[in-house]
């Protein structure tokens, strides 16, 4: 009977955590179905109707579509060169020794250590002598950057646990050393490449800080920075902002759902012989 109490408990707890992490994400959804009249009289209640027009009115007219495409081209070069650079570069480290081997990873590990912006005016700096401010260019070099220590602390510590007879197999079979990493490693690394993957693109996705600094027209803004047009001086329209947010915290929902279970295992792996 105890053992059923507890069991029992043990659900309760779990239902009272689900419901305080998915209540606030059901309430900006309902919110985005309502006027702006009823989310000041009514925040908690549910919507009169579940017309889109919050949708289509900041579709058109904030041009938001602009917006979602920049944060997509942004987050999806960042995270591809992230992965690529990130798990090279551990690879390499992991399985080639050499003298300043555990130089070169302590250099990668003070990225971690250091926050890139503590140098935000060298940067901005670096980025005028470039010219590449003002572009989106500028975002994924910084994104890249800052998101390439990660990928290796966690790339580098999933190599070790991988045996090296997989590698000298793959050379006796005529592989060489980028064959090796992308026929045998790379579909090994999946677990780790879903937990880096995700990390950064919830990173890239909601930055806000970055874009207001190196971005200056407002045809390249990503969301966070175009949600910014809703505010007004005396007024915000709040439904206009619950549909905006709905938009773009929808990719972000997708792309965990597919990529739960992989990040998951790739949490844990180190945890499990």
């Amino acid at each position: 009977m105890s053992l059923r109490i507890g069991l029992y408990a043990k659900y309760l707890v779990l239902l009272l955590f689900s419901f305080l992490a998915l209540y606030p994400i059901f309430l900006m959804i309902i919110s985005s179905f309502k006027s702006n009249m009823e989310i000041l009289t009514s925040p908690l209640g549910l919507p009169h109707s579940l017309a889109g027009a919050n949708y289509a009115e900041v579709w058109e007219r904030v041009n938001f579509g602009a917006y979602v495409w920049n944060s997509v081209y942004v987050s999806a070069l960042s995270v591809f060169f992230i992965l690529f650079l990130s798990s090279l570069a551990a690879f390499y480290l992991s399985r080639y020794p050499f003298r300043w081997n555990p130089y070169v990873l302590f250099f990668f590990m003070l990225g971690l250590m250091l926050p890139m912006k503590l140098a935000i005016l060298p940067l901005h700096m670096i980025m005028l002598d470039l010219h590449l401010l003002d572009t989106l260019t500028s975002l994924v070099i910084l994104y890249v950057a800052g998101g390439i220590p990660f990928g290796v602390f966690v790339f580098y510590g999933f190599f070790k646990t991988l045996p090296t007879e997989l590698d000298q197999s793959a050379r006796l079979d005529g592989c060489n050393g980028f064959q090796v990493y992308y026929k045998i490693i790379l579909p090994l690394m999946k677990p780790a490449l879903a937990t880096v993957g995700i990390v950064h693109l919830i990173g890239v996705w909601n930055d806000f800080f970055y874009p207001l600094i190196f971005l200056k027209s407002e045809e390249l803004s990503t969301i966070p920075l175009g949600v910014l047009t809703l505010f007004g001086e005396y007024d915000t329209e709040w439904n206009l902002l619950f549909a905006s947010l709905t938009i773009s915290s929808l990719p972000m929902i997708i792309a965990f759902l597919f990529a739960s279970k992989q990040f998951i295992e790739g949490l844990t792996s180190g945890a499990i012989k």
